[in-house]
C-alpha cells in the first residue's frame, strides 16, 4: 500500500475565471453611434430639451382675453353703389338727417361788404329769429307782396334775423316758384339791406325756408 497521500484543493471560482477571460478575448460590441445634431427631427430635438421640464397642471387652462383683429382700413371693400342706396334709405325714414349744404335745393348769400364764414354760423341757427313769414297758399304775385311788407316792417321794429318759409313747390308743375321769385328779391331789390341769407336747418324748415340776417336800412 503506497504511503503517498493525495492533496485535494477546493477551486470553487476556477470555471467562473475561465468564463471571464474567454469572454475578454472576445472583441468588446461597438458602441451606437451618435446621430449629429443636424441630423435630429424638429421633433426629436424638441423632445430632448423638453426631458426634464415638468407640467403645472394649474396652469394648464388659463383665462385671457379675446383681442379681435381690427379691420384693416387701408382696403376698402365696400360697395359705393350700396352703401349710397343704405345712406338714402336711412335719409328717407328718419334715421340719419340730411346733410343740407350738399343738395341742390340748397342757397345761401352773403354780402361781399362781409366774411362768408358767417354763413355757417347762420345756417346752425346761431341767431335768434325774431319774427317770421310764411308764405303757403300764397300765390307769386301775393307772396312777392307779402315779402316787401313783411321786410318793411322788421327793417322799421330794428330786427336783426328773421325767417321765411318759402317752400318746396314740390306740387308745382313749374317748381318752385315762390321760392325762386323769394331769392330773386332778397338777392336784387334787398340785397343793400341785407347782410346775408341762407336755407336753414331741418328743424326750422329745412329747404323750404330761410334765414335772413338784417341789415341797418
Amino acid at each position: 500500500m503506497s504511503s503517498k497521500k493525495t492533496i485535494f484543493s477546493p477551486r470553487p471560482f476556477e470555471k467562473l475565471r475561465k468564463a471571464l477571460e474567454q469572454q475578454a478575448r472576445v472583441a468588446p460590441p461597438a458602441k451606437p453611434r451618435r446621430k449629429k445634431k443636424e441630423e435630429y427631427t424638429d421633433e426629436e430635438l424638441f423632445s430632448s430639451e423638453m426631458r426634464d421640464v415638468q407640467e403645472i397642471e394649474a396652469f394648464r387652462a388659463l383665462p385671457c382675453d379675446q383681442h379681435h383683429r381690427k379691420p384693416d382700413r387701408a382696403i376698402d371693400r365696400r360697395d359705393p353703389d350700396r352703401e349710397t342706396l343704405t345712406v338714402l334709405g336711412e335719409i328717407a325714414t328718419g334715421q340719419r338727417p340730411m346733410h343740407l349744404p350738399d343738395t341742390q335745393e340748397y342757397v345761401e348769400w352773403v354780402s361781399p361788404a362781409y366774411h362768408d364764414t358767417i354763413l355757417p354760423e347762420l345756417h346752425a341757427g346761431r341767431f335768434s329769429i325774431q319774427a317770421f313769414l310764411d308764405l303757403h297758399g300764397c300765390s307769386v304775385a301775393e307772396a312777392d307782396e307779402e315779402l316787401a311788407h313783411f321786410l318793411e316792417e322788421s327793417f322799421k321794429k330794428g330786427l336783426r334775423c328773421v325767417k321765411i318759409i318759402h317752400g318746396r313747390g314740390l306740387r308745382s308743375v313749374r317748381g318752385p316758384q315762390i321760392k325762386a321769385g323769394v331769392i330773386k328779391r332778397l338777392a336784387g331789390r334787398y340785397r343793400k339791406d341785407l347782410i346775408a341769407f341762407v336755407t336753414a336747418r331741418q328743424c326750422d324748415g329745412g329747404l323750404g325756408a330761410l334765414y335772413v340776417l338784417l341789415g341797418k336800412k
